[in-house]
C-alpha cells in the first residue's frame, strides 16, 4: 500500500525541493558546493528531455521530504534500477516514516517495472542513515569504491582531441 504522504513530484514542489536539496547539503557538510537553483531543477524534471525523477512527502500540503533519482543500467542483470540521488526529510519530520515511505515507493517503481536494483551512496560518517537502511534490509557495497571526475580534470579529458 502507498503512502498517501507520498507522491510524484510537480512543478510547483520545485521551489521546497531545491531547498531540502540545499539543507542536505548543509547537513552533509558541503552547503558552498550545491548550486542548484529552481530553474535547474525544473528543467532536468520537466523539461523537454528530462532524465531526472523525483518523490516528495507532504505533510499538511507543505512538502517536508524529497527523493530525487533517475535511471542507470546494469549490464549484469540486462535492466534498469534506480540510483537514488539524494533522499532528505526536514528534521522536525524524522522518525514519523516519511524516509522509509520514500523508499518503499522507489522499491515499489522497481517492482512494478521490473528493475533489478535500488541504490544510493551514504557518507561514511552519517551513522544515523546508515544505521536506518541497514535496518531496511540495505547492504553495504564496502569492496566498490566511487570516482568522480569534475572541474578542470573533467575538462583536461574531455578537450582532449
Amino acid at each position: 500500500m502507498t503512502d498517501p504522504r507520498i507522491r510524484p513530484a510537480q512543478t510547483d514542489d520545485v521551489p521546497a525541493m531545491v531547498q531540502l536539496v540545499h539543507d542536505l547539503a548543509a547537513y552533509e557538510r558541503a552547503p558552498d558546493e550545491c548550486v542548484l537553483t529552481d530553474q535547474m531543477l525544473h528543467e532536468r524534471l520537466f523539461g523537454s528531455s528530462p532524465a531526472l525523477y523525483a518523490h516528495v512527502a507532504e505533510v499538511d500540503g507543505v512538502v517536508v521530504g524529497v527523493a530525487i533519482w533517475f535511471l542507470n543500467f546494469s549490464t549484469w542483470d540486462g535492466v534498469h534500477g534506480i540510483h537514488l540521488e539524494d533522499l532528505y526529510v526536514d528534521p522536525a519530520h524524522r522518525g514519523s516514516g516519511l524516509g522509509k515511505a520514500l523508499l518503499a515507493r522507489l522499491a515499489q517503481v522497481c517492482v512494478e517495472r521490473g528493475y533489478s536494483r535500488l541504490q544510493w551512496q551514504v557518507l561514511d560518517w552519517n551513522t544515523p542513515s546508515i544505521e536506518f537502511y541497514r535496518s531496511l534490509g540495505g547492504v553495504d557495497l564496502a569492496e566498490w569504491r566511487t570516482y568522480r571526475l569534475a572541474g578542470e580534470p573533467l575538462q583536461a579529458l574531455g578537450s582532449v582531441s
